[in-house]
C-alpha cells in the first residue's frame, strides 16, 4: 500500500474486457512526506469516486484486483482502496 495524489484521469476507447466500465485514474505515488513524488506516474482503477487532487491510498495486490474486477486475467495493476482524510 502506498499514498498517491490523483492527478488526472485516463480515457481509453479500447480496453481490456476485465476493465468494461471501471473508471481509470493517473496517480502520483508519493513518498512519506505526503508531498514529494516517488517514481513515475501510474494508472489506477478507481473504486472509491475518487477526484483531482484526492490523495488515496494505492494498492498492487493482485488478488484484491482480480476479486473487485472479476477476472481471473487483468492487466490492472493498481487499485485505490481508501481516501486520506486532511482533518
Amino acid at each position: 500500500m502506498q499514498l498517491a495524489k490523483i492527478i488526472g484521469t485516463a480515457t481509453a476507447t479500447v480496453k481490456h474486457p476485465s476493465l468494461t466500465g471501471c473508471r481509470l485514474l493517473v496517480v502520483q505515488p508519493l513518498m512519506a512526506d505526503r508531498r514529494s513524488p516517488d517514481g513515475d506516474p501510474q494508472l489506477a482503477v478507481d473504486t472509491l469516486g475518487a477526484g483531482c487532487g484526492d490523495v488515496a491510498v494505492i494498492t498492487s495486490d493482485g488478488r484484491l484486483l482480480r476479486e473487485i474486477l472479476k477476472s481471473d486475467a487483468t492487466p490492472a495493476r493498481w487499485s485505490t482502496i481508501a481516501l486520506v482524510d486532511d482533518a
